[in-house]
């Protein structure tokens, strides 16, 4: 009798053993499978750990390069106060040039001499006379705003695959450019267009190339004038013709509203710089009587 109820309470510790297994296998299967194991410091709770992303830096497509903006020079006719642009890097240097309000430079280098920031000019190397150009030249840069552009920019196929609804539409007879989008208007302002002699190309174009600024010289091979000018820093340049006609800011004159130019579009540097923001490489150009 003895032996049997030694058997009895092996087979009931066996089979609640068994009872217990099952409950907490049944248990922990209902646990999602990233359920954390419980903590070995008993003093700390933990969550679930979090996965940390890490920002990844942005990198540009293209280089930027610095230029510099006379915003508070003289007028077009050089009445009030120019920013002087001079031979060297401090007020001692002669003056080479009396700079207007509107001009676009390239910046080279920064130069820092007592105390003050003086920016070196960066002209173009392409430029029609650089006999006209000799030694550095430098400007103070309390006096100029400084700002960042790619520089150059150009058509090219993948600029010519992306979808461009843009279009400029220059009315010869009325002295006005126009500025589109799709059927939007987006701007106009007064113009001053070709002269008799020098007339602007008449027909349908597309911006190939826009830069911030460029050097104009002349008089310029083909065109029928023999005027001689330097006009360093001519402001948002918009290239529409290979033969070198270019919607661009003006700002030795302001005979806007009329013909006045070599063969260019002249919008007064404010209209410039708004279109030159607004518009597209591959951008639509109509010029029409």
């Amino acid at each position: 009798m003895k032996k049997t109820h030694k058997y009895g309470v092996v087979f009931s510790i066996i089979l609640i053993s068994s009872i217990v297994l099952f409950f907490l296998f049944k248990v922990t299967s209902l646990l999602p499978l990233d359920f954390p194991p419980p903590s070995t410091d008993q003093n700390i709770m933990k969550t679930p750990e979090e996965k940390v992303v890490l920002p990844i830096p942005l990198i540009p497509d293209t280089a930027m390069f610095q230029y510099i903006e006379v915003v508070n020079g003289c007028d077009p006719y050089h009445v009030g106060e120019c920013v002087n642009m001079r031979s060297g890097p401090g007020t001692e240097y002669p003056v080479i040039e009396r700079l207007r309000t509107g001009i676009v430079l390239k910046v080279a280098d920064t130069v820092e001499t007592n105390g003050k920031t003086w920016y070196k000019i960066s002209l173009d190397k392409n430029i029609l006379y650089p006999e006209r150009v000799t030694g550095d030249l430098y400007i103070y840069a309390d006096v100029v705003e400084l700002f960042t552009d790619e520089g150059n920019k150009y058509s090219s196929l993948e600029t010519k695959s992306l979808i461009n609804t843009k279009s400029i539409v220059v009315d010869l007879s009325e002295n006005i450019l126009y500025a589109y989008d799709g059927d939007i208007l987006f701007m106009q302002a007064l113009v001053s267009v070709g002269l008799k002699s020098t007339p602007t190309p008449r027909g349908t174009f597309s911006v190939f190339k826009k830069t911030p600024s460029r050097y104009m010289q002349g008089p310029v091979p083909g065109v029928n004038s023999d005027q001689v000018y330097d006009l360093p820093g001519v402001p948002w340049d918009l290239y529409f013709t290979e033969d070198g006609a270019v919607i661009h800011g003006t700002y030795w004159h302001d005979h806007f509203g009329q013909p006045w130019s070599h063969g260019c579009v002249n919008l007064s540097p404010q209209e410039a710089k708004k279109l030159y923001k607004w518009t597209d490489v591959d951008t639509k150009v109509i010029v029409r009587d």
